[in-house]
């Protein structure tokens, strides 16, 4: 008997939320708008990486990233509708993990 194979969206799907750091980018920007350093602080990752992880998302469409021309220019990030529509999956991995994770 073969397997079914696994289907290509639902593969790059697990790929991009099993990055390190990126599901929890995503739950902290549920919050609403945020800056770098909000983001940083709040998860403690390393600038480097959270800089990494934010231009994937971005590229990915799940992240905006808003440049504010004041002095000094102020950037924010956001989920799009995109990377909203995650929320239910989101919530449901917090939910699992309260009832089953030691």
């Amino acid at each position: 008997m073969t397997q079914p194979a696994i289907c290509p969206k639902f593969e790059k799907a697990i790929s991009l939320l099993s990055q390190k750091w990126t599901a929890l980018i995503i739950y902290q920007l549920l919050l609403g708008t945020q800056r770098f350093n909000e983001i940083q602080s709040a998860i403690g990752i390393s600038g480097k990486i959270l800089s990494n992880r934010l231009k994937d998302l971005e590229s990915e469409e799940i992240v905006k990233r808003e440049v504010i021309p004041e002095t000094p220019v102020v950037i924010e990030y956001s989920l799009t509708e995109k990377g909203r529509s995650m929320e239910p999956i989101i919530r449901d991995i917090e939910k699992w993990s309260q009832l089953w994770v030691k």
